[in-house]
């Protein structure tokens, strides 16, 4: 009787070093070890190694670190001297290995790795070593398309080399497709690697990475997990149903193995698959005549590795960002598809609603750059104001003016035709310039809060009084809309228990919140024209030999592989020693650009009209409520409708609420879906209790 494959965890990995490779495999041991000893479930137990296979794919022969690749030999799935380049006349395009180890991952050093065969459980393996380097998707495809179908798993989990999952965390999102047999896909919380005693978040990046993180994943996920629509399941840990993956929303995902051959329609869908994982949810929740759903599980946990560098953090949000804000255009877009499905009237509603969230979310991030200068502009203005006597206000005025838009222009010129590796000062000089004028900005704003405090006492002619406040309509609306943002941020973190994280990487995130709204935004637009993936094509020739077929007259495959048990053991104690040799660094990383592409005339346009038409609808937003507002001069003048000397002129100052009051609302929206989130995830611990 064939076995059953209950969980297959496809494991996608490139070049990375054995340590990565070495900390996922242990965390996905030991979670596998927890499902062999859940004695009294009627899916797990002693079992358990008949029912989950790993499948490790390679994207490139060449590209594989060679310390990893002996990882795997140690381990027992991989053997050297097997492999050929081709069938007679035909070429290979990959080797696969399959093995049942009773080998684990002990302990893992700075400089080596220990392996141990004791109290081992059997874990059943297959490792898919790719001839070429075709990416992640091909990669996927392999596991989906040529794997999959044979072991018919009932739950794929998805996890990237250097991703560590926390013990339990496997189990908990197959749970979820066992709990409810709606649920299409999930995805646990990706954390931050912090470093031993969190020693990392001595890197000011790396802290606000860390924030970002913590926020998507106390705010966004939650709320969107109650609409069953998760925008992304991020392909780097995430599970689906098998049975939910076939058909459209496997075909539409594995359009973007080829982001030059199979997108017809240009530029956009060349983009919008770089996020590729997004396009996968939506067809997931869209597929016609199903009502699947998706759902986001914040007790199953997984660490991974965030860029510690500049350069590096910026060319990977130039994928993030244009993958994702194509991607949701596509969603919006194509919003009419829910009506196609089975879900409920209610649920269709409720979509709709998340939608039109997505919507407003695409137009703040589009206006960002204009709305940005604006706030800034507003607060330095004012504080240039005579009235309110801060002498070195028409000085700072003009002269963070001038840095802001000679950085911005900066940003602009490095971001045609340069990456952030070969400009790494410039980038690291316009940051820190930014956080400057964060801090500028911050003091602006507090330092005028207590002067319109002070005026508004004076005008009424009366003591402090926090009534008087509240009835002052501009410095009310101001007050509420600044607050009660941070004020759901903290109220978020505390109610995941989770607040520790406010108070050790907020203010590092305050500070490059600039440079995510100019640097990242800029750099992304202006490179929509670069659709690779940051991988390099191949540099080498490894010949391994021929296989010849059908020399003795028949269909019989002859090759020459070790044989005797001296050449195995020599093979084996080959890649064990590569193992166990100290790793030389290697700082030659580049990030080239596929110089190959086809269209690259085509793309240079539609990169530059997209950057124009950018730029031409951020600088129309700025010129009417500059022009309209009473900033067109230096030195702003508060209108005869502003209701005090101080505070900003009445149409600027509404502009300012409205931009305020929309991300506020945006976080309270968010806020709201978490706390729902939270009474779901109560009431269905209570109901199984009871059960």
């Amino acid at each position: 009787k064939p076995r059953e494959t209950e969980l297959m965890i496809v494991i996608t990995m490139y070049n990375e070093n054995e340590f990565l490779l070495a900390k996922t495999l242990k965390g996905v041991f030991k979670n596998i070890r927890h499902l062999y000893n859940m004695k009294n479930s009627s899916t797990w137990g002693k079992n358990t190694w008949q029912k989950v296979v790993i499948c490790i794919v390679s994207d490139g022969r060449q590209k594989i670190n060679p310390r990893s690749k002996a990882l795997l030999a140690a381990l027992g799935v991989y053997q050297e001297g097997f492999a050929k380049n081709k069938i007679n006349d035909d070429d290979v395009v990959s080797h696969i290995y399959e093995y049942t180890t009773l080998v684990g991952i002990s302990k893992i050093y700075d400089d080596h790795i220990t392996l141990t065969t004791d109290n081992q459980i059997p874990i059943q393996m297959i490792f898919c070593l790719k001839e070429q380097n075709k990416k992640k998707i091909n990669s996927h495809k392999w596991a989906l398309k040529a794997f999959a179908p044979i072991l018919n798993p009932n739950v794929i989990i998805l996890i990237d080399v250097g991703t560590e999952p926390e013990n339990k965390s496997l189990y908990k999102l197959w749970k979820s497709f066992k709990d409810n047999s709606r649920v299409a896909g999930s995805c646990g919380e990706i954390k931050a690697s912090l470093g031993k005693g969190w020693s990392l978040l001595l890197n000011p990046l790396v802290a606000a990475q860390n924030f970002e993180y913590k926020t998507s994943n106390i705010l966004d996920k939650p709320m969107e997990s109650v609409f069953g629509f998760v925008t992304v399941l991020p392909g780097a840990f995430s599970a689906y149903r098998y049975e939910a993956l076939l058909g459209d929303p496997l075909e539409k995902y594995l359009k973007g193995e080829d982001l030059k051959k199979n997108n017809d329609d240009g530029i956009f869908n060349a983009n919008m698959y770089l996020a590729e994982d997004r396009i996968l949810c939506f067809e997931l929740i869209a597929k016609r005549n199903e009502n699947w759903i998706l759902k986001y599980i914040n007790t199953a946990g997984a660490y991974t590795d965030v860029p510690e560098s500049l350069d590096d953090f910026i060319s990977q949000r130039r994928r993030w960002l244009n993958g994702s804000f194509f991607a949701a255009v596509y969603s919006v877009c194509n919003f009419h598809k829910i009506w196609l499905t089975n879900h409920s009237i209610g649920r269709k509603l409720f979509l709709q609603i998340q939608f039109f969230y997505q919507l407003l979310n695409l137009l703040v991030s589009w206006f960002s750059l204009g709305s940005y200068f604006l706030v800034f502009r507003i607060l330095s203005c004012y504080l240039a104001e005579p009235s309110i006597n801060f002498p070195p206000g028409n000085v700072l005025s003009v002269f963070f003016l001038w840095l802001y838009m000679a950085s911005i222009t900066t940003t602009f010129v490095l971001s045609f035709g340069n990456k952030p590796k070969g400009t790494k000062i410039f980038y690291l000089v316009i940051v820190i310039f930014f956080a400057v004028l964060m801090c500028y900005m911050i003091f602006a704003a507090v330092f005028l809060s207590i002067k319109s405090i002070e005026e508004i006492i004076k005008q009424n002619k009366t003591s402090f009084s926090w009534i008087l406040l509240v009835k002052e309509t501009q410095f009310r609306n101001l007050l509420i809309a600044i607050s009660s943002t941070y004020a759901l941020y903290l109220i978020g973190f505390i109610l995941f228990l989770q607040p520790i994280h406010m108070f050790t990487s907020f203010v590092q995130y305050l500070l490059l919140s600039p440079a995510y709204v100019n640097v990242l935004n800029i750099y992304a637009f202006c490179n929509i024209h670069d659709i690779s993936w940051g991988t390099k094509g191949q540099d080498k020739i490894n010949d391994l030999g021929i296989a010849r077929k059908g020399l003795s007259g028949n269909d019989e495959l002859e090759i020459v592989i070790p044989t005797t048990k001296y050449q195995i053991d020599q093979g084996y104690s080959k890649m064990v020693k590569e193992l166990m040799t100290v790793p030389v660094k290697n700082d030659n990383d580049g990030d080239n650009i596929d110089s190959e592409e086809k269209n690259k005339l085509y793309f240079a346009f539609f990169r530059s009209m997209t950057v124009l038409f950018w730029m031409f609808s951020n600088f129309v937003l700025v010129a009417v409520v500059t022009e309209t507002g009473g900033l067109s001069q230096f030195s702003s003048k508060s209108d005869s409708n502003s209701d005090g000397g101080i505070l900003p002129a009445r149409r600027t100052f509404i502009f300012l609420s409205v931009i305020l009051y929309v991300v506020a609302f945006m976080a309270l929206f968010r806020l709201i879906g978490s706390v729902v989130y939270i009474f779901q995830r109560i009431l269905n611990k209570l109901q199984l209790f009871f059960i």
